[in-house]
């Protein structure tokens, strides 16, 4: 009996979905590698509340942690009703050079443009479409939070019209600036090469680029994460803080870097306090009306 209830359970949630971010070559695109093909895989609930969250796994900009900063995140939300993609976007490999430059930008824009896009096909509400990013993916995450458009009105197809702005940004662990020494230096040299320009680096630094435009922002890094700084937090909290922005930041004092969702001891050390950061995920997105 509890086998076929769980297979009832199971069956109850359409199986994820992968397609294309373009169906022809991708802008900035150097090859025909599949790491030059950025894609979305789609997971629904049963009952869609309206909320959708792109996900952007970490990895650096040098591989993607597609298992428990991709998969486990995506059904985490559809539990709580949120339809999410996973964003397969640009990194450097052996077949895609760096540096990487706008490309992972470019395919988190056109992630957020094609589920507006598809909105209605999905559930969805287009206006309670966000973004949520861990360590590089963070940095992306971020540069989208605080890069984008109303849409390409003259150039494109349908989905370049559409806006590009998420209407909300979570940030776990996130790389936010590409200043040394507080920037993540692996991510810093695969988006843009080992000696990039004053310029740049400005562009990059998210901190720098809030403006009160913005879209809200939920904020989570640990004390202990020596691989990416927390001070890459307190400086986005801050540059919200300053122009307006309603933010929440929360630093657990305990907790390596890539703690995902804070449940699994491979990543958490065995610390328990950790794990309940997806609480105040939930609690915060309730209060925005984003969950029922």
């Amino acid at each position: 009996m509890l086998a076929l209830v769980l297979s009832l359970v199971a069956a109850a949630e359409p199986a994820p979905q992968t397609f294309p971010l373009w169906e022809k070559q991708a802008p900035l695109a150097v090859g025909d590698a599949p790491a030059d093909k950025p894609e979305l895989t789609a997971y629904r609930p049963e009952k869609p509340n309206g909320t959708a969250v792109v996900v952007c796994p970490g990895g650096g900009y040098g591989f993607l942690a597609n298992d428990h900063e991709g998969k486990q995140v995506a059904e985490f939300f559809v539990k709580r009703g949120v339809t999410a993609f996973v964003l397969k976007y640009r990194i450097v490999t052996k077949d895609r050079p760096g540096p990487l430059l706008d490309a992972p930008l470019l395919d988190a824009q056109r992630a957020l443009r094609t589920v507006r896009f598809k909105a209605k096909d999905y559930g969805i509400d287009p206006a309670k479409i966000g973004i949520m990013g861990f360590s590089a993916g963070g940095h992306l995450a971020s540069t989208a939070t605080t890069h984008f458009d109303s849409g390409l009105l003259k150039d494109g197809d349908m989905i370049d019209k559409q806006s590009c702005r998420p209407d909300f940004s979570i940030l776990a662990y996130p790389v936010i600036t590409m200043e040394l020494p507080v920037t993540h230096g692996g991510s810093r040299r695969n988006l843009l090469g080992d000696k990039p320009d004053a310029k740049l680096v400005e562009k990059f630094c998210n901190e720098k680029q809030v403006t009160k435009d913005t879209p809200p922002v939920f904020i989570f890094h640990t004390s202990a994460d020596t691989a990416v700084l927390p001070e890459n937090a307190t400086r986005f909290y801050l540059a919200c803080k300053a122009a307006k922005v309603p933010v929440e930041l929360h630093i657990y004092e305990k907790g390596k870097h890539g703690v995902g969702l804070g449940n699994d001891p491979k990543w958490t050390g065995g610390e328990k306090s950790v794990a309940t950061w997806p609480d105040r995920l939930t609690d915060w997105m309730t209060a925005r009306e984003l969950l029922k």
